[in-house]
């Protein structure tokens, strides 16, 4: 029988109805600015209830994973949008070279940086170690869009990458931005600096020091440099 995506999550939207809560719901959407609707299910809970869910069902085989995760993304509430992540995360081991148009494609919707931090530090950081040939391809086009969430995973991607890192690169798609007035790309500017400098400060504070940054920037940049 042909897999669908929305029969093997019944099970898991079964739980997380079960589940709701009213009252976080309502404080979790205010902390979010109420752009998406939530259950009210906390981290924990809700990766108790995963965990739950796959004893019973487990990730699908490889062709059908993406159509879970857009199946995911597809439901109202946020909680799902997490569960999409995880799925990802679980299955990255398995990606293809043309995995990184589903990546992009979440990148630019139901966008805000709860999904978006997720996407460019853990799940496209490591797509780009495992493609490398593919970074500046991606990386390059995300860095000139018009699109806010695009230019902040260009520049969070190597988050994670400690003295792996493509400083050169980096300074690039900083200097790109350095006029921006967007609170989410100087916020990013500053986050990957200070993350770098816990590798190489004296390359951060050179760089910093030779440029004029954001004030933000600046002060997230070097909030760890003694």
């Amino acid at each position: 029988m042909e897999f669908a995506a929305e029969n093997y999550l019944t099970p898991l939207k079964q739980a997380f109805q079960k589940n709701r809560h009213p009252e976080k719901a309502y404080q979790m959407e205010k902390y979010m600015r109420f752009k998406f609707p939530y259950y009210g299910i906390q981290q924990p809970l809700r990766k108790e209830i995963w965990k739950a869910f796959k004893q019973s069902n487990p990730l699908p085989e490889s062709r059908w994973l993406n159509d879970v995760v857009k199946k995911l993304w597809e439901y109202q509430e946020r909680e799902y949008q997490m569960v999409a992540l995880d799925v990802l995360f679980e299955s990255r081991k398995t990606w293809k070279k043309d995995q990184i148009q589903l990546l992009e494609q979440l990148i630019v919707d139901k966008s805000w940086w709860d999904t978006v931090d997720m996407l460019a530090s853990n799940l496209v950081g490591y797509y780009f170690q495992m493609f490398p040939s593919e970074t500046y391809k991606f990386t390059g086009q995300w860095n000139e869009s018009e699109n806010v969430w695009l230019n902040r995973s260009s520049i969070l991607f190597q988050l994670k990458y400690k003295d792996a890192t493509d400083f050169e690169l980096l300074k690039k798609y900083i200097l790109n931005h350095t006029e921006t007035d967007e609170f989410f790309i100087q916020k990013a500017i500053g986050w990957s600096l200070r993350e770098y400098a816990k590798t190489d400060a004296r390359k951060v504070l050179r760089f910093v020091d030779e440029n004029s940054l954001p004030a933000l920037s600046r002060r997230e940049a070097l909030k760890n440099i003694k």
